[in-house]
């Protein structure tokens, strides 16, 4: 099959290049997918494409003008894709439904101990030959409790991570995982999870009824000072409500590897220009506060089996006409 590439950087193009086909040719693009790039497409069988790409109705009708059967995403999510439209263009669409979930549950960790221990801030201070520890003072994990949402194979895996740590583990999910309740977790309601939680750490795909889940309410009812970590889709959370939460102390820490308006951000080197999106530079203001590009998943053990799980998927369109891990 020809497949159009989508958002490709030249670490995609290493992954790729060593899982494809030899059947196979691969079209790298570096343009997002937008109604405008829409048409890049021209000549290919299926395209492949990432979180920021947009697989909306207008997109998905001009695939099917250019004979584009198959959408396969390099990723689990699929909040950026129109299922409603791919059914209707008759366009299936495929994921990636499991490639490293300890690779986003051992960043989550990371940004934990970065800001427990201030490590981001403690880096900046020892090059500019500042020892000094006033403000730098941290907390043990040992004994505290963490409350995660969302149970599936990411936030199981940061589940056992944190049970390594001594932490009481509370878990909220529509449905509970054996797994974790033999490890020690208790499934609890959202609204007591966040009362109890000195840290929450969200690992729920984003739907409508997960959309802002953590908004001016949610955040009222969080123990005052926790630690807020999102590294699952942005718009989980109401980033101006976010804001609000860390200048009147009711959040502590916050730790974001995801922004609900990433898609113009995100893997890309900005660092020539001015930001004008007002949120998210007041977040880089403050000093309890650590973001990171929505890196969780980038691993090398990650990449190769996103590359290798996305050929899969292709392969299998092409012999049966059903990729192995069908959306719709």
């Amino acid at each position: 099959m020809d497949i159009a590439v989508y958002s490709t950087k030249s670490y995609d193009r290493q992954f790729m290049d060593a899982a494809v086909a030899k059947d196979h040719t691969l079209h790298y693009l570096e343009a997002r997918l937008t109604p405008d790039t829409a048409m890049l497409a021209r000549g290919s069988d299926a395209v492949c494409v990432f979180v920021n790409d947009q697989v909306n109705e207008v997109v998905l009708k001009e695939f099917r003008s250019l004979g584009v059967k198959l959408v396969a995403l390099r990723a689990a999510g699929y909040n950026n894709v129109d299922l409603g439209a791919a059914k209707r263009q008759e366009i299936s669409i495929a994921r990636v439904p499991a490639y490293s979930p300890e690779a986003v549950a051992e960043h989550a960790s990371a940004l934990i101990l970065s800001l427990n221990r201030n490590i981001h801030r403690a880096y900046a201070r020892v090059r500019e030959g500042n020892f000094a520890l006033e403000g730098l003072l941290g907390f043990n994990l040992q004994g505290r409790t963490v409350g995660i949402v969302g149970t599936g194979r990411i936030g199981a895996s940061f589940a056992r991570i944190m049970s390594g740590f001594g932490c009481r583990v509370l878990a909220y999910d529509i449905a509970p995982d054996p797994a974790c309740v033999r490890i020690g977790v208790t499934y609890v309601a959202l609204a007591e999870l966040l009362a109890a939680s000195d840290i929450v750490s969200l690992h729920c795909p984003l739907t409508s009824q997960t959309r802002h889940l953590i908004d001016a309410a949610a955040i009222g009812r969080m123990k005052h000072g926790a630690m807020l970590i999102n590294t699952s889709r942005g718009a989980i959370i109401d980033t101006q409500a976010v804001v609000d939460g860390i200048k009147s102390g009711a959040i502590g820490h916050l730790g974001l590897d995801v922004y609900e308006e990433e898609a113009t951000l995100f893997f890309e080197d900005k660092s020539d220009e001015v930001i004008g999106d007002d949120v998210f530079e007041r977040l880089l203001t403050f000093p309890n506060v650590l973001v990171t590009g929505h890196q969780g998943f980038f691993t090398s053990d990650a990449m190769a089996a996103i590359a290798e799980t996305t050929m899969a998927n292709i392969t299998s369109f092409e012999k049966t006409g059903h990729a192995l891990h069908e959306v719709a």
